[in-house]
C-alpha cells in the first residue's frame, strides 16, 4: 500500500516572517499538531503545536526560528516508508512532494499519521497490545510537583506518565503528558502577567514583571502537583486486547496513548508511536536491510553489511534500527583496475533518520567510509543529548518553558 490514499491537499502554512504570537494564536483555537512554514515561497520545513507553545522564543521574534527541517515523502512512497520517516524525524506530519529528494519544490499535500493510522486499522487487529506496549512503566503519583514531573520526561525520554494513586499501580486515577504540563504553565503565566509573559514593559511604559519576577511565579508553579494538571478520564485497553482496538481507545479519547491494564492493575502504556513502528515491522518480524545496485557489489555479501550495520547500532543500546538502506553506484574512475563506487546509506532508527555518503575505490572500502559517518552523526548526537549534571527545576523550567527567557 502507498500514501496516495491518505495525502491530504489541504494544510495551513506560514511564512517564515510570521510573529511567533500568531503561530502560538493558530494554535490555541485548533486541534492541529503542526503547521508547514515556507521560506521564499518554497517549504522549509514545519512548527509544532508543542515548540510553539514550550519556545523561549518572545512574541515578537519570526516563525524561522522555531522551524525544524522534517523528512519529506513521495505521493506514491509505501505506507510502511511513511511510518518509519514519523518517526525517524520525530514528526506526525509529512510533507508530500513531487520530487522528495530534491532540495526545493512544491508541497502537493500532508500525510498525517491519525490519516495514516486509520486508513491501515483493519490490519492492526493481527497483534496484540502486549506486541508493542511499554510494559516497565514509569509512573507518578496525584501529589508529585510538576517540577518532578518535567525532570522525569526529560530523564526517561518519554512524553506520557501515568498517575497511581498506590505504589502497586491498582488504581490508576488518570495520566499527564509533557504538552499538558508546558501548556499549563505557559497558560498561567501568562494569565498572571496579564499578557505576553515574555513583555518586560507595559504600553506605557512602565516595569510588568521582569525575569526575577516571573522566575519566581514559574517556580510556584512548579511546585503544584500533578493532579492540578492531569487528564482523569483515560482511555484503558488489556495486554489481550488487539491493536485495532487500542486505536479505536485513542481516537475515541482524542489521546496519543492509552493505559494498559491486567486484571485491572497497571501493565504498561501503548502510544501512536508504537502502533507506527509495528507498522515498519516486515512479516518475519525482523528489521531488514535493503541494498540497491547490487551489480557494483563485489567484495561484500548482504549478510557482511547487515552484520556491520547491527554492529554500529549495537554500541548504543538504546537505539532501534527500524531500517535501513544501501545505495550503491560505480563511477567511471578506476585505481590498479579498482573501480570508483559511491555508496549512500540512510538509517532509520528510533532515535532519529541517519543519511550519509562516501566515494572510495571499491564497494568494501565505500561502505567502510560511508558507514564511518553514520557512526560520527550517532555519536555527536548521543554526545549532545547525554548529560550527567543534576536536573533542578529551574533548569527543567528553561529547559521546557519560554517564561524565563532573558
Amino acid at each position: 500500500m502507498d500514501v496516495t490514499d491518505v495525502i491530504d491537499d489541504t494544510y495551513d502554512t506560514v511564512d517564515e516572517e510570521t510573529p511567533v504570537s500568531k503561530l502560538r494564536g493558530a494554535f490555541e483555537g485548533s486541534a492541529q499538531k503542526a503547521l508547514l512554514v515556507t521560506a521564499g515561497g518554497e517549504f522549509d520545513g514545519i512548527v509544532t503545536r508543542r515548540d510553539a507553545i514550550s519556545s523561549h522564543e518572545k512574541n515578537s521574534r519570526k516563525a524561522r526560528s522555531l522551524v525544524r527541517p522534517v523528512p519529506r515523502i513521495g505521493r506514491h512512497e509505501d505506507l510502511r516508508e511513511a511510518a518509519r520517516l514519523m518517526i525517524a524525524g520525530d514528526t506526525r506530519v509529512l510533507p508530500v512532494m513531487d520530487d522528495p529528494e530534491a532540495e526545493s519544490g512544491d508541497v502537493v499535500g500532508v500525510v498525517r499519521a491519525d490519516d495514516l493510522l486509520r486508513h491501515v486499522q483493519p490490519y492492526l487487529s493481527v497483534l496484540d497490545t502486549e506486541d508493542v506496549a511499554t510494559l516497565e512503566v514509569v509512573t507518578v503519583e496525584p501529589e508529585t510537583t510538576l517540577g518532578k514531573a518535567l525532570a522525569t520526561f526529560r530523564e526517561k525520554r518519554i512524553e506520557h506518565l501515568p498517575v497511581v494513586a498506590d505504589e502497586d499501580g491498582e488504581n490508576v486515577v488518570g495520566i499527564v503528558s509533557l504538552l499538558d504540563v508546558i501548556q499549563f504553565v505557559t497558560r498561567e503565566l501568562t494569565r498572571q502577567q496579564g499578557g505576553d509573559p515574555s513583555a518586560h514593559v507595559t504600553a506605557q511604559g512602565g516595569d510588568h514583571g521582569g525575569f526575577g519576577d516571573r522566575s519566581g511565579e514559574s517556580a510556584d508553579l512548579l511546585d503544584l502537583p500533578v493532579r492540578n494538571v492531569m487528564v482523569e478520564t483515560v482511555g484503558t485497553t488489556t495486554l489481550d486486547e488487539s491493536l485495532d482496538a487500542a486505536l479505536d481507545t485513542m481516537l475515541e479519547f482524542e489521546a496519543s496513548s492509552s493505559i494498559v491494564l491486567d486484571d485491572g492493575v497497571l501493565a504498561g502504556i501503548v502510544t501512536k508511536t508504537d502502533l507506527l513502528d509495528a507498522l515498519t515491522w516486515t512479516e518475519e518480524g525482523g528489521r531488514p536491510i535493503q541494498v540497491f545496485g547490487t551489480d557494483y557489489v563485489t567484495e561484500l555479501t548482504h549478510e557482511t553489511m547487515a552484520e556491520r550495520i547491527d554492529d554500529v547500532a549495537r554500541k548504543y543500546g538504546a537505539m532501534r534500527v527500524l531500517e535501513a538502506k544501501v545505495h550503491v553506484n560505480e563511477h567511471k574512475e578506476r585505481l590498479r583496475g579498482v573501480p570508483q563506487i559511491h555508496v549512500r546509506i540512510r538509517l532509520y532508527t528510533d532515535k532519529g533518520l541517519f543519511v550519509a555518503s562516501d566515494t572510495g575505490y571499491g564497494d568494501r572500502h565505500a561502505f567502510s567510509l560511508a558507514l564511518n559517518a553514520i557512526e560520527r552523526q550517532i555519536l555527536e548526537g548521543k554526545t549532545y543529548g547525554e548529560s550527567k549534571k543534576p536536573v533542578d527545576d529551574e533548569e527543567i523550567a528553561r529547559m521546557y518553558g519560554w517564561w524565563l527567557s532573558e
